[in-house]
């Protein structure tokens, strides 16, 4: 009882995480129908801009709310211009192009920021600092709530409930809803679609942000390819959940925490990884719109 216990902890800890980067590709994906590749090497320049003012202002010497909100506006700044600045500069030029081309585009750009980083930071993995203390908060014979934990599930919840007060009760949310039903008309009602595109991806590039942090409070290591895997993961969670549902990608995410916390528990390490391509499969199998997304018709 004990180990399922401190499994799911680790799980929806885990599956938080996914969901702050997940939503980044579902948000574009709503709006644009653009699968946005780069977005998980914005989340690892979210965490090298959190890393690099940690060391500036030593925020490790003094651990604290204080520290840890200071680095989570830099990534989240960091993350929320680099997004504008590839909307702008690669996705806009494209937006009445085929599909393939901005496909490729995007992972072009994905490639540009992992080499770059590559280039700019070194390939050696950097020790992230410890902004909070790791105390144990609750330790009983069934569980370990540990502060790190508790700081990640409140710094997500905090997240997400900014997030659906923008997308439900703002007039962002209803042009960026209105946008995603119709583009054309959207414009023809007066909506200025570049502007919402802009905020969009600001938004969910702040996210990764958020999330690049919390990875590095969690695993307390960063390096210039540390996006390829977890932005799988969370393309796969959004996929799961339906690409373009918000609130899919945050159930698929937490599916995909889960999985996988129980995979390494009582089957082996070695799957953790080869869990996400076979939930990919099986989605594109079974179910490819995603638990709570919708089929619909597409003419070509």
């Amino acid at each position: 009882m004990q180990d399922i216990t401190q499994h799911l902890i680790n799980g929806l800890s885990l599956g938080s995480i996914y969901a702050l980067i997940a939503l980044g590709y579902t948000m574009v994906y709503g709006v644009l129908q653009l699968i946005n590749f780069a977005h998980s090497d914005i989340y690892m320049m979210g965490a090298f801009a959190s890393y690099y003012v940690s060391r500036w202002f030593h925020l490790e010497d003094n651990p604290g709310i204080a520290s840890l909100s200071l680095a989570l506006i830099a990534s989240m700044t960091a993350c929320a211009l680099l997004g504008v600045a590839i909307e702008r500069l690669a996705y806009r030029p494209l937006r009445g192009a085929p599909k393939l081309n901005i496909l490729i585009t995007a992972i072009g750009v994905s490639l540009f920021l992992e080499f770059s980083g590559q280039l700019i930071f070194g390939a050696d993995p950097k020790v992230f600092p410890s902004l909070i203390e790791d105390v144990p908060l609750i330790d009983t014979e069934f569980v370990v709530l540990k502060s790190l934990e508790v700081t990640v599930f409140v710094i997500t919840l905090l997240a997400l409930g900014i997030l659906h007060y923008l997308v439900y009760k703002t007039k962002f949310g209803k042009s960026m809803r209105a946008i995603s039903h119709n583009m054309t008309t959207a414009s023809i009602l007066g909506i200025n679609v570049n502007k919402v595109i802009v905020i969009t991806f600001m938004v969910g590039s702040a996210l990764a942000g958020v999330g690049s942090v919390l990875v590095g409070l969690k695993y307390p290591k960063i390096e210039p390819l540390m996006g390829v895997m977890i932005g799988l993961k969370a393309f796969v969670a959004a996929v799961l959940g339906g690409i373009g549902n918000m609130t899919g990608a945050v159930i698929g995410a937490l599916l995909m925490g889960l999985s996988e916390e129980f995979v390494v528990a009582y089957l082996s390490s070695t799957l953790r990884d080869a869990l996400a391509f076979g939930l990919l499969i099986g989605i594109l199998i079974w179910k490819p719109s995603g638990l709570f997304g919708k089929n619909s018709i597409e003419k070509v």
